[in-house]
């Protein structure tokens, strides 16, 4: 996985809160499709900053969000001082989702920033932002993207050309607690396309990320390929993950939730892992097991 690139401007950085700011400021009231992830957490930090009440931060709640993310969402809406509202549903009552293929993304992007509108009008709120940079939009298999140009919700960061390592130094300049928070993806993500996205699949992947984050991982995730857990962390923390404890912890514990194998991948983290970014690429687990190795006879 490529180092991300953290160099920036100050002077660029500086000019573009300000262009943002005012940007908002004319702006009657929004509400911020809001995760708890660095790059909403900005959007929702300066929202906050040029429209004080008139600003209002928004999470979706469903069956892929893990509680910990809600809890981030709460904690970081607490420190920016900026209003929090959740609206509830379900991404499994969708029959294009559940089958998760190549734009289970976009179906789920779609879902989501419908929720927010539909609470956006609610409390007559013309306008939906969202925490798309101006980094997201080269990174790839992105059909989300797509729901967001469809739906014309406002993304500040790409309007205004905000790299992912400007998003990082704004939070900082807001001492927000998520300016180096590794992204987090929703739980679906973890399951390789063209497998069903059920409940027990969420559930299970949800259990088993619990396990790394108590030992401490920061990047990781657990990718669910039916009967096998392929844990993926980040290069500077594979040797952790290579612990004997660990790794007793790993297979008792992962193992238990139902899968009959549970393995590690010496890759390490890679984003999209178990999705099309690319034409040629095919699912790292799949290859192993479809190919005919020496037996020796």
């Amino acid at each position: 996985m490529a180092a991300e690139d953290t160099s920036v401007d100050a002077d660029a950085v500086s000019d573009r809160i300000a262009a943002v700011r005012d940007d908002l400021a004319e702006m009657d009231g929004v509400l911020i499709a809001f995760s708890g992830g660095v790059d909403s957490s900005v959007v929702a930090a300066l929202a906050h900053d040029a429209l004080g009440e008139d600003a209002v931060a928004c999470t979706a709640k469903s069956e892929t969000l893990p509680a910990e993310e809600l809890d981030d969402a709460h904690r970081v809406t607490d420190e920016i001082g900026i209003r929090h509202e959740i609206v509830e549903f379900s991404e499994l009552e969708s029959d294009e989702f559940v089958a998760n293929g190549e734009d289970r993304c976009y179906h789920c992007r779609s879902m989501r920033l419908s929720a927010m509108y539909d609470r956006a009008r609610e409390l007559d709120i013309g306008v939906v932002c969202d925490g798309t940079n101006a980094s997201d939009t080269g990174e790839g298999h992105r059909p989300g993207l797509r729901a967001v140009e469809e739906l014309d919700a406002y993304s500040p960061l790409l309007e205004h050309g905000i790299t992912k390592p400007e998003v990082r130094e704004i939070a900082r300049q807001y001492d927000l607690s998520v300016a180096d928070k590794p992204s987090m993806a929703c739980l679906s993500s973890r399951i390789p396309t063209g497998l069903e996205v059920t409940e027990d699949r969420l559930s299970r992947i949800e259990k088993a990320e619990r396990l790394l984050r108590t030992w401490g991982f920061e990047q990781f995730r657990v990718r669910d390929h039916d009967d096998l857990a392929r844990i993926e962390v980040a290069e500077d923390e594979l040797d952790v993950a290579l612990d004997p404890d660990f790794v007793r912890a790993a297979r008792d514990h992962i193992g238990d939730l139902g899968f009959d194998h549970v393995t590690l991948d010496l890759h390490g983290y890679q984003t999209g892992s178990v999705s099309p970014d690319d034409e040629d690429d095919e699912p790292l687990v799949e290859d192993v097991f479809d190919t005919d190795y020496p037996t020796g006879e």
